[in-house]
């Protein structure tokens, strides 16, 4: 029992941050501390919240020695801390000032940080959410401290929509001033087997870069039948104010659904060739013997994919046979490639996987037999070499479609050629995927759309044009080409000075005062006799430059037509309309890639809109 016959007083539980709780506390018997008691008088004071503004004016009141003691204590212990920080961490009145102050959301500091954002948001394809991440939030304090991050919902409402309408402003007047374009286009399902149709256009600009611009991932609701297709891609190109005449070619795959839409609207379409090779090399593959041999390979894979036992071995024994550390690949049923380099994966790590398996007697009949590595040696020999072929024809940064006609002329006469050591198989192999393709680009449509491409590009000419058609494709080009004159209003240097003489007289603001040069002018224009006509021109053009020398295989096309097009103004419009056709559909698949990423398992549920917002700013940002 303490003095007065009181009870003993317990302290605050918990963390105290105030030197005053030394002189109160609370009876033993009440556990919730809801009484708060003087230890010097034992009277019962209320404060609530734990507010300790009673508790000093209660010391001041009634026990005024003690009240100036801690006031004094207090004042002590503020002194000490404050100047054990300013020791450490003493910070200019800039700093200090830098640090508390947040920039304006007016200010044009605020604006660019939060742009940045966006751009990183859409660009990398972010979730929006991202913003709310406390990681990120982490990372631009540290970047700057006096930028204040928006919520994801400014973002969703302002800075993407104002983004995207910035940038399809751009788009727009850079497609606007195409003077000729291609396209590609596919169908896609997302996740949630919503359907979307893509639109990618291809030209060249007036200083020949090659541009590639994704105008739509638009959501299809419709059934896919021909007539719906051709009408959602009407519909597009004068969404985009783009006129159908200037199409020169759409690129597609094979599917009968869009083979029939291109022709409903009457648009020249070309095969795409990643699509035509793939076709052709399962083709090929029809066999039961590479059938057999697949399905082991397939089961093999499979047995070390999802053991992670298997793999362990299988390391264990590359490290005992000097074998490069390899996994197995899986073959993708899309993808040709893949198939071949599962096979050669295999044919690789033949010894390894012989071993591994041979310790297990459930899976020992998964060892490929001698009859099977045959088959698969033959197959191998076949496709790897035009595995290189396939990539290099589906980039979108460099002109592709007239490398096509030189790739046929290859594969006949060199890389599928027949080799004195192959097998049976593999010439079989050989001789059925040149066939395919043979009889596909046999059409008299796609072989024009391949040489005028090829006799267009300096590299090739008429190289791999055939002899009996040459005449035709050079008879074609000087057509064009006086077509070229009349819709682009193009002055050549070959021009009359009459022409000139008549747009001069049209705007009589624009007459000077004849001076006595004009008359010696007229003097010499006579003494020089009339212009060439245009068909000489044209021809000589035409023969100018299938006389130069070829450019290196390895140059660039439109880098050598930057620097000629002075040289040769009708025959680099041409150019710039045949070169800018893609070979393959590819860019359209990378569009659905790009929305694979966007529509992902944790963003399923996006709208359409969103999603075609998305993947444009993605693609074209």
């Amino acid at each position: 029992m303490a003095e007065g016959g009181q009870s003993r007083l317990v302290d605050k539980k918990g963390k105290r941050s105030s030197l005053v709780w030394e002189h109160f506390g609370f009876e033993e018997s009440d556990e919730k501390q809801q009484r708060i008691m003087c230890k010097i008088c034992y009277k019962v004071i209320s404060a609530p919240l734990g507010n300790t503004t009673n508790l000093f004016n209660h010391l001041k009141q009634k026990h005024k020695v003690t009240h100036d003691e801690l006031i004094k204590k207090q004042k002590d212990k503020i002194s000490a801390t404050t100047s054990k920080t300013s020791m450490l961490t003493q910070s200019s009145i800039t700093d200090t000032m830098f640090n508390a102050t947040s920039y304006p959301t007016s200010s044009e500091r605020h604006k660019t940080l939060t742009a940045a954002v966006g751009y990183f948001l859409a660009k990398d394809m972010q979730p929006i959410n991202t913003v709310e991440g406390e990681g990120f939030k982490r990372m631009l304090i540290a970047f700057d401290k006096r930028y204040a991050l928006p919520s994801r919902h400014h973002f969703n409402r302002m800075v993407l929509p104002n983004m995207y309408q910035q940038c399809r402003d751009k788009v727009t007047k850079e497609v606007s001033a195409a003077d000729e374009f291609a396209a590609t286009t596919d169908l896609w399902s997302s996740r949630t087997m919503e359907p979307y149709i893509s639109l990618t256009i291809h030209f060249i600009d007036t200083e020949f870069n090659l541009k590639v611009k994704c105008l739509q991932t638009a959501f299809m609701p419709e059934d896919h039948t021909g007539q719906n297709i051709a009408d959602g891609l009407r519909e597009a190109l004068a969404e985009w104010g783009l006129n159908e005449g200037k199409l020169v070619c759409i690129t597609t795959d094979n599917a009968a659904n869009i083979k029939l839409a291109a022709e409903i609207n009457g648009w020249l379409r070309l095969q795409c060739f990643g699509h035509r090779l793939h076709l052709a090399i399962e083709n090929a593959m029809k066999d039961h013997r590479i059938c057999r041999a697949m399905g082991v390979c397939k089961k093999l894979v499979s047995s070390f994919t999802y053991s992670w036992k298997k793999k362990r071995d299988l390391e264990e024994v590359q490290k005992q046979l000097s074998l490069p550390k390899h996994s197995l690949k899986t073959e993708c049923p899309t993808r040709w490639g893949s198939r071949q380099a599962m096979i050669d994966r295999i044919l690789e790590q033949q010894k390894a996987i012989a071993q591994v398996l041979s310790n297990d007697r459930k899976l020992r009949h998964l060892i490929p037999s001698w009859q099977d590595i045959d088959v698969l040696e033959a197959v191998n020999k076949s496709l790897s070499p035009l595995v290189e072929f396939t990539d290099a024809l589906s980039g979108e940064k460099y002109v592709s479609v007239s490398l096509v006609k030189p790739t046929l002329h290859l594969f006949n006469n060199s890389i599928l050629e027949d080799q004195e050591d192959d097998t049976q198989l593999a010439k079989t192999i050989k001789h059925n995927i040149l066939q395919y393709l043979n009889d596909k680009y046999s059409d008299q449509q796609t072989q024009e759309i391949l040489d005028m491409a090829s006799a267009l590009d300096p590299r090739f000419k008429l190289k791999y044009v055939d002899e009996d058609i040459k005449e035709y494709i050079l008879e074609r080009l000087k057509i064009e080409m006086r077509d070229v004159k009349t819709a682009s209003a193009m002055r050549a240097p070959f021009e009359t000075t009459a022409q000139v003489v008549d747009t001069e007289d049209a705007v009589p603001s624009m007459k000077r005062k004849k001076g006595l040069g004009s008359f010696f002018k007229v003097t010499a224009d006579k003494a020089a006799g009339p212009p060439p006509h245009k068909d000489q021109a044209i021809a000589s053009e035409i023969q100018s430059y299938f006389q130069t020398e070829s450019l290196d295989p390895e140059d660039d096309p439109l880098t050598w037509w930057r620097d000629a097009k002075t040289i040769y103004p009708r025959l680099s419009v041409l150019a710039r309309k045949y070169l800018c056709i893609p070979a393959t559909s590819s860019s359209s698949e990378r569009v659905f890639s790009t929305s694979g990423n966007i529509v992902s398992c944790l963003r399923s549920s996006l709208k359409p809109d969103h999603v075609n917002r998305l993947v444009f700013l993605a693609k074209n940002l």
